[in-house]
């Protein structure tokens, strides 16, 4: 029986509701859903964030206490840890009461002329705490009992001091008394909070200012990042004295276009043998990417019969393998599987509702009335009030601006895959200065490498979405290249 273009989109938008709501979503149900919710509406570009927007200043700064937020020991980390910790709230409206929550890691060696770091997860409304900071890049990972950690060697702190902040309000610790905040996040409102919480946090750490200041992250940080960006850079030209000494941004499997990514997925799922050749000329052929409308109802069919094609599988990393269940029993031998273990969510969701580490966090002050997850409920892709289609535009003014610019990849991510980067970059039609070739981390290719005018494009191999996760050594030497501002090694 035919269904009607009515039927369709009311089955596929139940289809991405009940995605996008799941009591324990993580950051790839969540981008997943994100991205086929946006695939149903068709959207114009907004102006960039910089004319959209007048950047927020804070007019009253609220400083805390540094040695408040000084941590101690987290319950079960390993010994001899050898540098500081922090972890508290900065107020970022002191109206609302609404305060962000960050969790900050020093260098582990020589922090006083390491440049500091910000990392930011995507979702939109996914922890940097919990993904970045205990999952991917941070200095340590939890066991699987769920009570204990272990340390990371190949930490992005063994080369800067590392700042991770849950924003916007309502994701993780970070909260506002005005719970109709909750349902007002979007884009502006996330980079005004950002900003002014950075502005904040220089204040409460003073010996930062005028220090070298990155911003990493990924996936829709691919919007967060270019978008801070350029608020720090109006907050600059508007008060010079305190400037913001913003050298460089960096983002993996940066979700950057809504009609480019979805044709990068498909491509991805064809060049990897997930779908026919049938199933993706079906896509190209009644979808129409050049406009970006996918409303015809051939066209929704064919993207389904593709999607049901791949089968259940970590679009994350189509070569992973998906968490088996009963692993995650507490009794199981408590040696971690890998950096990459496909269960660690579940250590993290046990890790950091335990009341002991969030008393030694600094974190839950308020008794919220919900527990810890890696992705909120209260903010998602159904309460987002704004979000640009196309952040070309931000990414052209940051490269204009002498901003140091990498886009990074991991080539297994088929959710904002390599494909969809490199056509977004084809839009720029930046020069090439460096050609295309190899570059190599432990002895083997770690990726793949190109330099533009103003902006690195490198591949990570086998890496998934969360690179620093899937292969750790190969992101922290890609990020070692990015702080010294050189492309990654030819050889070693």
């Amino acid at each position: 029986m035919n269904q009607s273009p009515t039927a369709l989109l009311c089955v596929t938008c139940f289809l991405f509701f009940v995605l996008s709501t799941t009591t324990h979503a993580n950051q790839a149900s969540r981008l997943l859903s994100w991205c086929r919710t946006r695939r149903l509406h068709k959207s114009n570009q907004s102006p960039p964030f910089g004319q959209r927007n007048s950047v927020a200043l804070p007019s009253s700064v609220f400083v805390g206490s540094q040695e408040a937020d000084k941590i101690h020991a987290l319950p079960g980390q390993p010994p001899d840890v050898n540098f500081t910790q922090y972890a508290g709230y900065v107020t970022v409206d002191p109206n609302a009461g609404r305060a962000l929550f960050y969790y900050f890691a020093e260098a582990t060696q020589d922090a006083r002329f390491k440049p500091l770091v910000l990392w930011l997860n995507g979702g939109p409304g996914c922890s940097s705490l919990g993904a970045g900071a205990m999952m991917e890049l941070g200095p340590f990972f939890v066991n699987r009992d769920g009570k204990t950690l272990y340390q990371n060697k190949f930490a992005w702190n063994n080369e800067a001091n590392m700042l991770f902040v849950e924003s916007p309000a309502g994701v993780g610790f970070s909260y506002s008394n005005r719970t109709s905040d909750y349902g007002q996040s979007g884009d502006s409102s996330t980079a005004n909070d950002n900003h002014v919480f950075l502005v904040n946090w220089l204040e409460r750490f003073p010996e930062y200012k005028g220090r070298d200041f990155y911003i990493t992250g990924e996936s829709y940080a691919g919007h967060y990042i270019p978008q801070l960006a350029t608020a720090i850079l109006k907050h600059n030209r508007r008060r010079p004295a305190d400037a913001i000494n913003l050298k460089g941004v960096a983002i993996g499997n940066a979700y950057l276009d809504d009609i480019i990514n979805e044709k990068g997925t498909y491509d991805f799922f064809w060049t990897h043998a997930m779908i026919s050749r049938t199933m993706h000329h079906r896509v190209t052929k009644t979808c129409d990417f050049a406009r970006g409308d996918f409303s015809a109802p051939e066209c929704l069919q064919a993207m389904m019969d593709a999607d049901d094609a791949v089968g259940r599988l970590d679009h994350y990393d189509i070569f992973r393998p998906l968490c088996n269940e009963d692993s995650t029993d507490a009794s199981a031998s408590n040696e971690p599987l890998n950096p990459a273990d496909p269960c660690a969510e579940h250590y993290v969701l046990s890790y950091l509702n335990l009341p002991e580490v969030q008393r030694a966090l600094h974190a839950n002050t308020t008794g919220l009335n919900y527990t810890w997850t890696e992705c909120s409920n209260l903010v998602g892709s159904a309460q987002w009030r704004d979000a640009p289609r196309v952040m070309l535009p931000e990414i052209t003014k940051l490269v204009q601006t002498g901003i140091r610019t990498w886009l990074y990849s991991g080539d297994l991510d088929s959710v904002v895959p390599f494909t969809a980067t490199q056509y977004s970059l084809d839009m720029l039609e930046l020069p090439e200065e460096t050609a295309w070739r190899a570059w190599y981390a432990g002895g083997e290719v770690g990726g793949y490498v190109v330099g533009y005018r103003g902006l690195v494009f490198a591949t990570v191999r086998a890496a998934g979405h969360l690179v620093p996760m899937y292969q750790p050594e190969r992101a922290l030497a890609l990020f070692k290249s990015f702080l010294g501002g050189i492309l990654p090694p030819k050889g070693e």
